[in-house]
């Protein structure tokens, strides 16, 4: 499944200074621990929802192989954080953030999310 915003979303967008919140999906469309792609405005992003209130955003793009592919990769952890393994090559990044958990290589970016009235938003 793919969700798309190429239509006019159900709440408006908020705009901020550091960007807009944008409306995707119901908290209760995703599965947990399963990846799904968005596409907002031309950029694809990847949503994990990983308990039954808390959602992560990252890039769907690949930083490595420049794919769309990071909503099919496996979700994990390393102590406390969560974590996403690239399903090309296998690199591992935290989902908070998007550094890679080796510390090196290139960071896969992140979005901020929030779930307000059971609708999960992503501000880009």
């Amino acid at each position: 499944m793919t969700l798309q915003l190429d239509h006019t979303p159900v709440i408006d967008s908020v705009t901020t200074t550091d960007g807009s919140w944008y409306p995707i999906c119901r908290l209760d469309d995703l599965e947990l621990c399963w990846g799904e792609a968005a596409l907002i405005h031309g950029r694809q992003v990847a949503l994990f929802r990983v308990s039954s209130t808390e959602v992560f955003a990252v890039s769907h793009r690949d930083p490595v192989s420049g794919s769309q592919v990071m909503a099919r990769g496996i979700v994990g952890s390393k102590g406390q954080r969560f974590t996403i393994t690239s399903p090309l090559h296998k690199e591992v990044y935290f989902l908070d953030s998007g550094e890679p958990v080796a510390g090196t290589g290139t960071a896969l970016r992140s979005f901020p999310t929030r779930v307000i009235d059971g609708t999960v938003e992503v501000l880009v």
